[in-house]
């Protein structure tokens, strides 16, 4: 049974017209679980589909793992509730995640009370239960199990807010570690031991001296480094570090030439701090709809 991480969105809370918001799903076999869901979840699970992975078809997303509640990784939620119940899903989505996403969901449910009451009893006469949301409120330690994987939260650091980081295993022993958004941490190493695939958030460490001290110093607290990510690696020496959530401190440009080239040179820059801060595994930088095979 083949395993794949799909990148669906590698974007930040910048409008990156090429970066769709944080979601990524891992495949295993003809079941996805999806971790954030980020502006234009859906239509990136189907484009996915379309490339191949039949098991992000928008009906068939069932279950999705929050890392926290920061509105780049959950302003598609609404999109993932209601989208694939339109398009014929007939189970409820599965979510688990920090304290607050029950709050989130019901307050969703509710502002699109409306919709759903038409669907129900318009013309449409849609499923009754798709657009149900069966909510998990998690802490740290195994949340979640199937036959084909197993899913341990664990609890990262992003300022104030509750935040999980997500170890998958797959019953055949293939291991992805998802970061988040998070400070550099040994937990994070220590979970992803010789992993497969670690996807970790990272900013670009000398883009950070463009902004003010007051900024600088916020970022240096809750996001990581290239220079700090080499070091995380290096413990953890995964098969493969993917990075995502990109933060580039730099003045991008409107012109759309200027950004393509720009966000290139910076995404280059970060390969080369990470590897010149003494990590030399392999390493690449994550594009929306890449597809990684465990």
């Amino acid at each position: 049974m083949k395993t794949y991480l799909v990148l669906l969105g590698t974007g930040t809370p910048n409008a990156c017209p090429n970066a769709s918001g944080p979601s990524s799903a891992v495949v295993v076999g003809d079941r996805a679980y999806l971790v954030d869901f980020g502006p234009g979840v859906v239509r990136q699970a189907s484009k996915a589909y379309y490339k191949g992975i039949d098991a992000l078809r928008p009906d068939r997303l069932t279950t999705a793992f929050c890392t926290h509640l920061h509105t780049d990784h959950t302003a598609g939620y609404a999109d993932l509730i209601f989208t694939p119940w339109v398009l014929e899903r007939e189970t409820p989505l599965t979510v688990f995640g920090p304290k607050g996403i029950r709050n989130m969901t019901e307050h969703i449910q509710a502002a699109y009370a409306v919709d759903i009451d038409f669907r129900l009893h318009g013309f449409e006469r849609a499923n009754e239960v798709g657009y149900q949301v069966k909510v998990h409120e998690i802490g740290e330690g195994v949340i979640y199990q199937d036959d084909r994987v197993s899913v341990e939260a664990f609890l990262v650091s992003h300022g104030t807010l509750e935040s999980y980081a997500y170890k998958f295993t797959t019953m055949d022993g293939k291991v992805i570690v998802i970061s988040g958004d998070t400070a550099p941490l040994d937990v994070v190493a220590q979970k992803a031991k010789g992993c497969d695939i670690l996807l970790h958030e990272v900013e670009y460490s000398a883009g950070i001296a463009c902004r003010e001290p007051k900024w600088q110093k916020y970022h240096r607290e809750v996001h990581t480094l290239s220079t700090d990510l080499a070091k995380v690696a290096q413990q953890a020496q995964p098969k493969l570090l993917v990075t995502y959530h990109r933060i580039y401190h730099m003045n991008i440009q409107d012109n759309t030439q200027n950004l393509e080239h720009e966000m290139a040179w910076c995404c280059e820059a970060i390969l080369q701090e990470i590897k010149d801060a003494g990590y030399d595994g392999k390493v690449v930088n994550g594009q929306d709809l890449d597809i990684f095979e465990v």
